[in-house]
């Protein structure tokens, strides 16, 4: 009873702030009562489970508005794998990044949620939901005596058959990926960007590598030559982009080669008599992030590069091979080049055609997704490492030799 009349009669901090943690002082605020000007007390508790891709997962970052707009004031937790948590942390609409590792799934174990929101189609991130106290679920969830994944509500059956179907995937289906995880998980579809942000030690690094790079009037175009493993025909040959390379570089620009620790051997092949740049590809993602952000355009297959580049706002020239073009919204800042294969799109994750899809891609439709990219930069006269400010313009999507505005 002392106790109790300790807590409710002399002091109690606002232990349902989301600055206050109950186990170090607070960085807004050293005294911790009602009167605080950084008090903020959330109105719904918010649970995100999206695993991977890492790629995927950027692109979900553009889910974070819409929530916003649904439950304003919401205190929004992230679960995540490793390493897709390291471009999250940063984010300042997120206020908890879990992954799937044990301390933090214990840790997760402590907490409720009013709503849980389950982006992929898994046992693991449905276990994770399964697991924890939500209220409501949306998106997806397992069936329990087969452990299928089933639509959570009514809403996520579009975007669950789309799966099933490789017609309604491959042919029918024409709204972009964020368009569907928006309208599946009951959340208001705006065409909001995605949302990952840098630090400020990051952004100064930007602007360090870019000086390194070009002069201040020159534009650096981003060559981006990987892709995850899972699907490796996402990536040109080295032989094809080095063709690309020569004729990017006869455009006066700058070419600076951007990949992951997987490509290194690789790019050192591509640049090899070319005089080009290459970026530090073995120090991690958010080093990547911080490459993209120093580039004023960016080229890459379907892949994380292509997402990190959507994600900042840089001009982005996308091609696809074995994937779907109209998956992938630009917002109106790039262009989509699509292969001639007859085949594509597929999402097979071995095949031995030849000539591979990869080797049908026009190599000068992705040179003139460039000069359009340099005219538009010249147009608005965008200051480099323009990654905060978003200004939109006519894109050209190239998709099948189609003239057809993005999504």
């Amino acid at each position: 009873m002392k106790n109790n009349a300790f807590r409710h009669n002399v002091y109690m901090p606002e232990v349902l702030c989301r600055h206050f943690n109950g186990y170090k002082p607070c960085s807004q605020n050293a005294k911790c009562d009602s009167a605080c000007a950084f008090r903020s007390i959330p109105q719904a508790r918010i649970l995100i489970v999206h695993l991977g891709a890492i790629g995927a997962v950027v692109r979900s970052t553009s889910l974070l508005s819409a929530i916003n707009r649904k439950y304003p004031g919401s205190h929004i937790t992230w679960v995540t794998q490793r390493p897709s948590d390291q471009l999250l942390r940063e984010n300042s609409q997120i206020d908890r990044v879990l992954t799937t590792e044990r301390d933090d799934l214990l840790s997760l174990s402590c907490l409720e949620f009013d709503v849980g929101f389950c982006i992929d189609k898994s046992l693991v991130a449905a276990g994770i939901l399964k697991t924890t106290k939500v209220k409501k679920i949306f998106g997806f969830r397992a069936e329990t005596i087969t452990g299928a994944i089933v639509p959570a509500t009514d809403a996520a059956l579009p975007l669950w058959e789309i799966g099933l179907s490789n017609q309604k995937k491959f042919f029918d289906n024409k709204k972009p990926e964020t368009q569907l995880v928006t309208e599946a998980l009951e959340l208001e579809y705006c065409r909001d960007p995605y949302s990952l942000q840098l630090n400020k030690n990051e952004i100064q690094e930007s602007l360090n590598r870019r000086s390194a790079w070009a002069s201040p009037n020159e534009i650096v175009v981003g060559v981006n030559t990987g892709c995850s493993a899972i699907i490796p025909y996402k990536k040109l040959s080295v032989e094809a982009h080095r063709r690309m390379i020569q004729s990017l570089k006869s455009l006066g620009v700058k070419i600076v080669l951007l990949g992951g620790a997987e490509d290194k051997i690789r790019n050192e092949l591509i640049t090899k008599d070319l005089n080009i740049h290459a970026s530090p590809v073995d120090l991690g993602l958010r080093d990547g992030l911080v490459s993209v952000n120093a580039c004023d355009i960016v080229v890459s297959g379907d892949s994380l590069g292509m997402h990190m580049a959507i994600a900042l706002k840089k001009w982005t020239v996308a091609w696809f091979g074995p994937t779907c073009a109209h998956e992938i919204d630009i917002f109106d800042c790039g262009v989509r080049v699509q292969t001639s294969a007859s085949c594509s799109p597929c999402w097979r994750r071995s095949c031995q055609n030849s000539p591979m899809c990869y080797d049908l891609v026009d190599i000068s439709e992705i040179v003139t997704g460039v000069k359009k990219g340099i005219q538009w930069l010249m147009s608005y006269s965008i200051p480099h490492l323009s990654a905060i400010s978003y200004l939109p313009s006519p894109s050209l999507d190239t998709s099948k030799g189609s003239s057809q505005t993005s999504p």
